[in-house]
């Protein structure tokens, strides 16, 4: 699976530390992420991470548009709601995009660990009944 990494500035550290639990899980599927957050998971966890540009540059309407071709499988996008600056990412864009192609999202850790399981069970398989060609 594809699955997309973005994180506020604030919870880049809750990312990492959620990466480096679940390395073992995440080191079997494609990761992508906007700059920085892509580069402190890579850094502490050693997984290969495709890096976007940095969320206030673009990344994240660069894993918007890649949701909108149906190359996201699971996004993991830590926002913070109550601190968010308005350079960080645009989550309404993500989510209706979510929304509107089926994409598993998690927005914060407890939703992403249950997310995580169910990847590690299989159970998110569904997209490729769905849609074979993925």
């Amino acid at each position: 699976m594809n699955i997309a990494l973005i994180a506020h500035d604030t919870k880049k550290e809750l990312m990492v530390q959620f990466c480096i639990a679940y390395c073992g899980i995440l080191s079997h599927h494609r990761i992508c992420a906007t700059g920085a957050t892509g580069k402190l998971v890579s850094d502490a966890t050693g997984l290969e991470v495709f890096r976007f540009l940095g969320g206030a540059q673009g990344g994240d309407q660069q894993i918007a548009s890649r949701i909108a071709c149906n190359e996201i499988d699971l996004l993991l996008f830590f926002r913070d709601p109550i601190s968010a600056k308005p350079n960080e990412p645009n989550e309404a864009n993500l989510l209706r995009l979510c929304d509107v192609h089926n994409i598993p999202l998690a927005t914060n850790i407890a939703t992403a660990e249950a997310l995580i399981h169910a990847l590690d069970r299989g159970d998110l398989d569904w997209r490729d009944i769905v849609n074979p060609k993925r």
